[in-house]
């Protein structure tokens, strides 16, 4: 992320479609795409993100001045541990935000959590200097669907205030479904939800919820953890009155998008493949991917 602190104008939002944790170490076609992204966007205040892997009973923000890289997976290499993300956080900002939401609650968690992968391997291409102070946003998992679409909505006045909203997960992830021998393409149902998941975007960001009704829902989302980020980034848009304009189209290992998004980031869309594969002998639901 390039130039001075924004504060003229709107913050950009991202959705980025993660895949493996090995995409921190690897360049390819999507981790070039995203150093792409980053170079090309202002720089902010803070990056507030919404990652699907701190999925728990609660609705928190990180407000610790030094968030830990926390390495939540299993089987990849040493290389992969070893990695750390040394961006600094910011509890006054975690205040804002918290105060923002409400009526919604939301905690300040100050020793509990930090950065995980779904945080770091992305900002790892898109601010490499690790410079910018970096706050996560749990998704609560006790709430309906529609509660993440309407929080998303509430966070789009963070955006006037020099904040990019990063939300990282997969529009398809299904763990249980990956095939190796698909290592840069996609399944018929894969690529047909991911379709719907773009026109629906581009019509109506705010009925996103509607792709709960499509026949391929059960098979690309068979848990919700990493399509709710998408809510997110649904809920914004929706508030901020702007389209959803797909950023990256691709896929990885037959049952991964790897799409990613942009609102208020007119970058164009290209088409990628090369995206990280994972550790030979390790399940892919045993990986935490």
């Amino acid at each position: 992320m390039s130039g001075t602190t924004g504060q003229t104008r709107a913050m950009p939002a991202l959705f980025i479609g993660h895949g493996s944790p090995m995409n921190t170490l690897e360049h390819n076609g999507f981790t070039e795409a995203w150093h792409g992204i980053g170079a090309q966007l202002p720089k902010p205040r803070a990056i507030l993100v919404v990652s699907a892997h701190w999925f728990i009973g609660a609705t928190a923000v990180t407000a610790m001045p030094r968030p830990r890289t926390i390495h939540d997976f299993y089987g990849f290499p040493q290389e992969l541990f070893d990695f750390q993300y040394p961006a600094p956080g910011a509890p006054e900002i975690a205040q804002e935000i918290a105060e923002e939401v409400k009526p919604t609650w939301c905690g300040l968690d100050y020793d509990q959590w930090g950065l995980d992968h779904g945080t770091w391997s992305v900002l790892a291409h898109l601010n490499p200097d690790a410079d910018i102070p970096v706050i996560q946003l749990s998704i609560n998992a006790l709430k309906p669907l529609a509660y993440h679409v309407e929080l998303g909505a509430k966070l789009a006045a963070l955006r006037e205030r020099g904040i990019i909203v990063l939300a990282s997960g997969n529009v398809v992830h299904n763990l249980g479904k990956i095939d190796r021998n698909r290592p840069h393409t996609a399944f018929d149902w894969a690529e047909r939800f991911d379709d719907a998941a773009v026109e629906q975007l581009s019509l109506d960001p705010g009925a996103l919820l509607k792709l709960a009704e499509h026949p391929d829902y059960r098979m690309a989302v068979p848990t919700p953890d990493h399509f709710i980020p998408l809510l997110y980034a649904a809920g914004l848009a929706a508030a901020s009155k702007q389209p959803v304009q797909p950023l990256i189209r691709g896929y990885a290992l037959g049952s991964l998008s790897m799409t990613c998004y942009g609102i208020g980031a007119d970058l164009g869309c290209r088409r990628e493949s090369g995206a990280a594969q994972l550790p030979e002998g390790v399940p892919p639901d045993q990986t935490n991917t």
